[in-house]
């Protein structure tokens, strides 16, 4: 009987223990299951997180203004000219509606684009660029304005000194990126410098347009600054740039005006002394000038301009910020200048929080291309350099100009989205 007692004990002893080795190991895989599920869900929550993407609110409220502002300014100092011209007071401001509407569409379609996908085309976008200079010397090559600048393909002009600056910019940016620290070398320094010359020149000697090939050389100067440590190379280059000009500058004063003289040289003695050239080279310059003065601080009111009335020859392109300052006054021209600023200042963050080198460049090379263009034609505009045909970025009459800005602007929110927020 003793025997049996301990017996069944020692099975009772043993059920228990069974029963508690079963119960913590219930327990344990509680505790992982319950460990588990808070690992997925942290999972989840940084899935979440990740998908957050940075959204610059304030850039696309300033490219949407000056896009609309650009039509209202377009159509107020063209409707003169259109319905002179082509019985259409709308003319210019139908035939830019379409443009600026495709190019706001293919800047949400660009900014979906990861910005890494236009490193492997920028050997093709180099090429692309020479052939469509190239093309304009063929049948496909358009003259308007006596300036044989344009190709038509497909029924529609195309400018290629405006596909030349962005393709410019991916191909430098790619190339930057790729050289890292290889860039501080003397030789690679040299080389990247020299990758922009080859397009240059062709816009310059092919379609005419010394303007565009400045600004060309002018975004990979900028890029490459930015990219560079050192400011003794820059420094050493911009003074020669400088002492070139005023020596061009010079020599023309010295030679006088005579009828073989290069019409550019022409416009260096204008813009030194417009009255004297009133009939000729300082006739645009010197009605640009009263369009501004005669605007005053508030300006004579919105499409009260007198200066668009024939006056200023084709005043919705390169003149168009003249016609701004006589109709909104030095108020609305500062307004406009604020925009661009803060357009500038935004791509500037941008570029400071992208991801990567290739990212920053991008950013930097189109906010280059900006900013030297509003810096251009606002000094063209108020005789502060030669007259040259310089547009103002979103406002200025051009489909393919706005059509490649916000190409590139497309660019830089694919940049934005890709920030850690």
């Amino acid at each position: 009987m003793a025997t049996a007692r301990m017996a069944r004990t020692a099975g009772r002893s043993g059920t228990r223990r069974q029963g508690s080795v079963a119960t913590a190991a219930r327990g344990r895989n509680e505790m992982a299951g319950a460990y588990n599920l808070r690992s997925t869900d942290n999972r989840k929550i940084n899935r979440k997180v990740k998908k957050e993407v940075y959204v610059d609110y304030s850039m696309i409220f300033v490219v949407l203004f000056l896009l609309v502002f650009g039509l209202v300014m377009l159509y107020s100092t063209s409707s003169y000219d259109g319905r002179l011209k082509y019985e259409d007071s709308a003319y210019y401001l139908k035939h830019q509606l379409m443009p600026t509407c495709l190019g706001v569409g293919v800047m949400m379609l660009v900014s979906r684009i990861p910005y890494h996908f236009y490193s492997k085309l920028s050997s093709l976008a180099y090429v692309m660029a020479i052939t469509l200079i190239l093309l304009v010397k063929t049948p496909l090559g358009m003259e308007i304005n006596k300036a044989r600048r344009w190709i038509k393909i497909f029924g529609v002009s195309v400018q290629p000194a405006e596909a030349a600056k962005l393709a410019m910019i991916i191909v430098l940016a790619t190339f930057i990126s790729k050289l890292g620290k290889g860039i501080t070398q003397p030789k690679a320094f040299w080389v990247v410098l020299g990758v922009p010359v080859p397009v240059s020149l062709l816009v310059w000697k092919v379609t005419s347009n010394l303007s565009s090939a400045i600004i060309i050389f002018g975004i990979a100067f900028l890029m490459l600054f930015v990219s560079t440590p050192g400011y003794r190379k820059f420094i050493a280059i911009t003074a020669a740039g400088v002492a070139a000009a005023a020596g061009v500058v010079a020599l023309v004063v010295r030679a006088g005006y005579h009828s073989e003289m290069n019409y550019r040289f022409g416009r260096i003695l204008a813009w030194l002394d417009p009255e004297a050239y009133v009939n000729d080279k300082g006739y645009q310059t010197l009605q640009s000038l009263y369009a501004i003065g005669s605007g005053g601080i508030f300006g004579k009111g919105l499409g009260e301009s007198m200066q668009k009335l024939g006056f200023i020859p084709e005043a919705q392109n390169d003149m168009i910020f003249s016609i701004i300052c006589e109709e909104l006054g030095i108020v609305g021209a500062i307004a406009v200048m604020i925009m661009f600023v803060i357009l500038i200042y935004r791509m500037m963050i941008i570029a400071q929080n992208a991801p990567d080198m290739y990212g920053a460049l991008l950013v930097i090379g189109v906010m280059a291309h900006i900013s030297i263009q509003v810096i251009l034609n606002i000094a063209v505009v108020t005789n502060t350099i030669p007259n040259t045909g310089i547009t103002l970025p979103f406002i200025s009459y051009g489909g393919t100009a706005v059509l490649f800005l916000l190409t590139e602007m497309g660019i830089v929110f694919n940049v934005a989205r890709h920030i850690e927020v």
